[in-house]
């Protein structure tokens, strides 16, 4: 054992507010995630402060909770859609196409048609043969092109997959313009989590380039997508958002001095991260020896209820243990059989002694990429439920 248990509840949230999602919660079978919708509507107007000049697109991959959904709509939101499916229930929340940009690089032609079909006319593209099915399914839209970033510094690296290298890109550029659609604009994406603000200044430069050997050529882009990488609140510390923006700000003042291009952010984990609590059951607490320093607490969710990005320990999540006394050193592991749904084995974590089998756990900042991440009935396991706070 080792001294007091001590959690800093406070720097999260207020202690007021996690009394009130505890009370809400008291009813509700674990696991499930409590929404507060009123830390989303203050993200985004802390973005709209800081990030005047940039269009909003939520991701909405991040959490597309109905009510998340339709708050970010009534707020001006703009969004960055994955699927079909994604499009569909914007649809039907009332939200208008000239608000939604086709984010995937990965999409099949009957999609880019359906999209095409409802109105969408901004897809983003990273190869030669996704040019050409968007020229066929949805002519003279625009385009804009996603390079490859490395990704340093995020917790949750976007790198390989999405992207192409800059050099291929402007081939891309040109390959787009004589297919007869709108070369409109260059994206990247720095990583999930990012950490580094000077990611943005490395991208920035070689869009920058990209914007300048285009105009040389004959097309002139208009549009900088800068997607995601702003930070929500997990153990490890980040840096506030004013010094992302005003970092950013500097970045592209340097890098584009005669003309501003239209700016495009798509903040999924910066918006909803924050409001998001997931409460959870100890199933179990047990040592695999006499001697282990370790003792082993299970909860009801794991990674494949909705915590995969604990994969690798890369999102450490804020976990809240109600007693108080001394503390006991802790690995943490969801409820199915299969060796991988470990949480935390490496990450120290710890929580009080007299904590007991079929008390609750608080795991903070969860709201985005959670439920949406949670699987269909693995181990028979259902999808991970999610309640907005009243």
């Amino acid at each position: 054992m080792k001294e007091e248990y001590q959690f800093p509840l406070e720097e999260y949230m207020p202690r007021e507010r996690f009394e009130r999602i505890k009370r809400f919660a008291q009813d509700k079978e674990t696991p499930c995630l409590i929404l507060d919708l009123d830390v989303v509507r203050s993200k985004y107007e802390e973005l709209r402060k800081n990030l005047p000049y940039g269009k909003i697109f939520y991701a909405v991959k991040a959490n597309p909770n109905d009510a998340v959904v339709s708050l970010l709509r009534d707020l001006g939101s703009s969004f960055d859609v994955a699927t079909r499916y994604e499009l569909d229930q914007l649809l039907r929340l009332g939200v208008t196409t000239d608000r939604m940009s086709f984010g995937n690089t990965i999409k099949k032609e009957r999609d880019i048609a359906y999209f095409y079909d409802k109105g969408v006319r901004l897809f983003a593209t990273d190869s030669f043969e996704d040019v050409d099915k968007i020229a066929r399914a949805a002519p003279k839209s625009r385009v804009f092109f996603r390079i490859l970033t490395e990704g340093l510094g995020a917790d949750w690296p976007l790198s390989r997959k999405f992207g192409c290298h800059p050099e291929m890109t402007k081939n891309l550029i040109l390959h787009a313009r004589d297919r007869g659609l709108d070369p409109y604009g260059i994206s990247f994406h720095v990583g999930s989590q990012q950490r580094d603000i000077g990611q943005w200044s490395t991208a920035l430069s070689t869009v920058s380039n990209i914007f300048n050997w285009a105009e040389d050529h004959g097309v002139k882009l208009k549009m900088i997508n800068m997607g995601g990488g702003f930070p929500a609140d997990y153990t490890d510390p980040t840096n506030p958002i004013e010094h992302y923006a005003g970092d950013i700000l500097s970045y592209l003042k340097n890098n584009f001095t005669e003309e501003m291009p239209e700016i495009i952010i798509e903040p999924g984990r910066s918006m909803t991260g924050n409001c998001g609590v997931l409460v959870t059951e100890i199933v179990n607490i047990a040592k695999k020896s006499t001697h282990d320093l370790y003792h082993w607490v299970f909860l009801d969710i794991g990674k494949f209820g909705g915590l995969i990005e604990t994969l690798d320990e890369a999102i450490k999540y804020p976990i809240y243990f109600e007693k108080s006394g001394p503390t006991l050193d802790i690995i943490l592991a969801g409820p199915t059989c299969d060796s991988m749904d470990i949480l935390y084995e490496k990450t120290p974590y710890d929580m009080p002694a007299g904590t007991k089998i079929g008390e609750r756990a608080y795991i903070l900042t969860t709201g985005a990429y959670t439920q949406s991440y949670s699987s269909i009935y693995f181990n028979g396991f259902p999808p991970l439920n999610a309640y907005v706070l009243e």
